[in-house]
This record gives C-alpha cells, sequence and structure tokens, in this order.
C-alpha cells in the first residue's frame, strides 16, 4: 500500500496546547471545518484573526464571538501579535499570507493540527470513514447531550438545534469530524475513533484505493492504547482494516446487520418522519431506537454512536432518547423552505454512494409525489473519476438537473463538465445538463409541479440555489 499524503506542514507527534499558541491568524477561515475551529479557541481566550475570500454570515459570527476578520488575502492581515498561523487544506503555498509567515518564522498549523490541541485536554472521539462523518458526529452530540454530557465539539456543519458547528462544553468529551482528504486525519490522536466505512475517494490525493486503505489503516493506530474503536461490521474493507487493528492489540467494537456484530441492527423500518430498528447486544435485549434522521445510512450511523456512548460510559437509554430528538444538520437534507406545494430540500451529498443514500432516503420523504434533483458535481477530479456511478445515483430521481462542476480547489480542466454525469443517467427521466449557475433555479421549477420535493444536492455552492427556487415557485 502507498503512503497517504500528509499537508506540507504537518509535525506528527507534536500535538501542543491552545495556551501554548499565542495569538492565532486563520487562513481561509470562512470554511466550516475552519471556523468550527476558531470559535471553540475563542471561548478558550485565544486571540483570532482570520482571512477569507469572501464576505458570509459565517465572518459575521465569528466577528460577534470576538474575532477579527478580513475579507480577501493580504500579508498586512498577519498582524505583529501572531505567532500562530493555521492553513486551510484549500491553501496555496502562493498565498501571500502564508509566505508571510514562512518569511517571519512563525508556527504554521494545518487545519487538524489546530484541532488536535483544541481537543488535547479532553477524551476525543474522532469521527472518520467516506460518508457520514457529519451526521454521525452530530448525532453522538445529541445522545450525549441527552445524558447531560454538555460535550465539546467541532463538525463541519451546523447543528440545527443549536445554529453551530462549534462548541466548548464543561464535560471530558470532545467529538469531532476526522476528515480524510488530505491525511491530516492522521494527525489527532484520539481517545476513540469510529469508521463509517472506507470507498475510493480523494485519489486526486491518495492516487487509488490502496492509498485510501493505508491511510485508514494507520488511523487506527492512531487511537490511544487506553481507547478504543467502533467500526461498522457490514462495510468490507472497513471490516478488513479493523481486524488487523484488532490483532495489533487495539480495541475494537462492531456495529450492524451483520449476526457478527457487537451492536445488532434489525426490523430496519424507515419512514417519512425518521428511522426505527431494534438494538441487541452490549448489554441490550431487543431495544427500540429511533432517530429522527430518515434512511437505512442513518440507522447504522445512530448505531455507531450507540455503541460509542455506551463505551463511554453512559446509559443507553439517555443516548436512545438524544438520538429520538436528533434535530439535523445543516446541508443533511435540511428542508429550506415550500412554496407552491413543492418542498425544497439541500443536501451536502458529493460522492456517489451519498447521492444514492440521501435520494433513497429522500423517497420516503416524497411519498407520492415526485423528486426533482438539482446536482452540482464537486472537484474535477472526482467528477471524471465517477461520472458513470455519479449518473445511476441520480436516477433514482424523476426528474434531473445536472449543473456544471465547482472547481473548489482544483484548476480547471475544459474536458471535465457535469455533461459526463447528464449522459450517464438512465434514460426514461427528464434530465438537463445546465452550465450557467444562474439558469439553474428556472430549470428546476420548470419540471417542478405541486406536491414534489425539489433536492439540491453537492458541497458547492448549489445550496444558494434553494432559496432562488423558492421564490420563483412562489411567482408562479
Amino acid at each position: 500500500m502507498s503512503d497517504p499524503v500528509l499537508p506540507a506542514y504537518a509535525e506528527p507527534g507534536v500535538t501542543r496546547r491552545p495556551d501554548e499558541l499565542g495569538a492565532v491568524h486563520f487562513i481561509g477561515i470562512g470554511g466550516a471545518g475552519m471556523s468550527a475551529i476558531a470559535h471553540v479557541m475563542l471561548a478558550l481566550g485565544v486571540p483570532v484573526s482570520g482571512s477569507d475570500a469572501r464576505e458570509s454570515a459565517v465572518l459575521a459570527g465569528l466577528r460577534a464571538a470576538g474575532a477579527t476578520c478580513f475579507v480577501g488575502h493580504d500579508a498586512a492581515h498577519v498582524g505583529d501579535q501572531v505567532q500562530t498561523v493555521v492553513v486551510s487544506s484549500a491553501i496555496r503555498e502562493s498565498n501571500p499570507e502564508l509566505q508571510v509567515a514562512l518569511s517571519r518564522g512563525l508556527l504554521i498549523l494545518p487545519r487538524v493540527q489546530a484541532l488536535a490541541s483544541v481537543m488535547s485536554q479532553q477524551r476525543g472521539v474522532a469521527v472518520a470513514g467516506t460518508h457520514g462523518k457529519t451526521s454521525t458526529t452530530s448525532m453522538l452530540v445529541s445522545a450525549l447531550d441527552a445524558c447531560d454530557a454538555d460535550p465539546s465539539f467541532a463538525i463541519g456543519g451546523a447543528l440545527t438545534v443549536s445554529g453551530s458547528g462549534a462548541h466548548h462544553g464543561r464535560g471530558d468529551v470532545f467529538a469531532v469530524e476526522a476528515d480524510e482528504s488530505d491525511g491530516s486525519f492522521l494527525l489527532l490522536e484520539p481517545y476513540a475513533g469510529i469508521i463509517t466505512n472506507i470507498e475510493a475517494d480523494h485519489l486526486d490525493n491518495y492516487g487509488d484505493f490502496d492509498g485510501v486503505l493505508a491511510a485508514f489503516e494507520r488511523f487506527t493506530d492512531t487511537v490511544r492504547g487506553d481507547g478504543f474503536l467502533v467500526v461498522c461490521g457490514d462495510d468490507e474493507p472497513t471490516r478488513d482494516v479493523a481486524g488487523r487493528a484488532a490483532a495489533r492489540g487495539v480495541r475494537v467494537i462492531s456495529y450492524g446487520e451483520s449476526a457478527e456484530a457487537d451492536l445488532r441492527l434489525s426490523e430496519i423500518s424507515v419512514g417519512a418522519d425518521g428511522t426505527t430498528y431494534r438494538a441487541d447486544g452490549l448489554g441490550l435485549e431487543g431495544m427500540q431506537v429511533r432517530t429522527a434522521a430518515t434512511g437505512h445510512h442513518m440507522a447504522l450511523n445512530s448505531a455507531a454512536v450507540l455503541a460509542t456512548g455506551i463505551e463511554l460510559g453512559y446509559a443507553a437509554d439517555c443516548l436512545a432518547s438524544g438520538l429520538a430528538t436528533f434535530g439535523g444538520v445543516g446541508r443533511r437534507m435540511e428542508l429550506r423552505g415550500e412554496a407552491g406545494g413543492v418542498r425544497v430540500f439541500d443536501d451536502y451529498a458529493h460522492h456517489p454512494t451519498e447521492v444514492r443514500a440521501q435520494l433513497a432516503a429522500a423517497r420516503a420523504v416524497a411519498g407520492e409525489g415526485r423528486l426533482v434533483v438539482a446536482f452540482q458535481p464537486h472537484l474535477f477530479s472526482r467528477t471524471k473519476a465517477f461520472a458513470r456511478e455519479f449518473g445511476e445515483a441520480l436516477g433514482l430521481a424523476d426528474a434531473v438537473v445536472v449543473m456544471d462542476v465547482y472547481a473548489a480547489r482544483e484548476d480547471p480542466d475544459p474536458e471535465v463538465t457535469g455533461a459526463l454525469i447528464s449522459d450517464q443517467v438512465p434514460a426514461g427521466r427528464p434530465v438537463v445538463f445546465e452550465p450557467q449557475w444562474s439558469a439553474a433555479p428556472a430549470r428546476i421549477v420548470e419540471l417542478a409541479q405541486p406536491g414534489d420535493v425539489v433536492m439540491t444536492v453537492g458541497a458547492g455552492d448549489v445550496t444558494d440555489i434553494g432559496p432562488l427556487v423558492l421564490e420563483l415557485l412562489r411567482a408562479r
């Protein structure tokens, strides 16, 4: 197996406490992961500044919490008082703020090492996996809150109940979303780890699936010796990685529908208002569990939470009550509004497996109505690698609008457009490739009928289309 690629500024094995960092400047502070860490540092009394490419509600919220935030990138933004600079994975080495930090010899941390810093004083729980990280971490926070644990957390999305993706609590648990995209999750050193699943993704970094597997195998080695690892026993690559970890002495707890799982799910029922199942094992005998999240995959995510919470020492009953009242997380099947008899939802899914799972769940929500999906591919490399799989997954919808690729951290590839995906959607349903972002809302409204569910799907700025769709539906 090939070695995972770590961020250029990473120092494996080096975790500094927040009070050792001095004033901290975040380059790319408006990102979900970066802003979450910045909020926690502010709560800990660390002076925080940062910059981002554009103005946003995230920057406004950080300013209200006490941060100094700049729009645009300029060397002058790195003030004389700054001692540490945190770098988002989207920031290139030519960034003027990074250049001045290098010239001044400041401490430079990739985002994940800043995250390791803020979680270093508590029992860290790192939620990893190709899919389901945000939802599972959010469910874990909800379940622990119901047990009066007041956990700290840093999540790549805003919890609906709190409106925030970060919090510094009084409890001894710190739940974090462990992003594998650039290999940086190998720097977290958590007390407990969760792996929801392992699939080929981020091949621009890993090269092939063997590289992805190598990264997750090394992640299992980062779990503290007195801690444990929770894994989905239904996912073969995850099961194999966990088996090798167990052979090396890591304590492993599994969940899933498999008869061999330590926490076994059965009688799974997916409805428009949530998902229920029976749980056995880990001291539970026929416990009925309900999560307000819809989807078979959400039952598995909630089981990961239940197993983790029990191993952390919390009672199953209070954990289950937290799962039952889980309010969801922003951009995960999030209802944006209703107009003209059409409900509009937004979802962050950006891998074929995620798209398929969310569209299957949306079917239960749509009931007898149709499902109309607007999908924005994320990254040229991912679009090229998985065009056929994306098209097949979108075949679960009744009508599809495919937008052009959201470039994010990659340079444009003129040979890769959303048309690669729209051409792969199975025949028999309306499908449109719309390269103009501004034209997409009207295209969606042309397809939508009263009683339908519309979903905007993708990791880019497709999330901003929902309100425009609602405006057009009201006008119609």
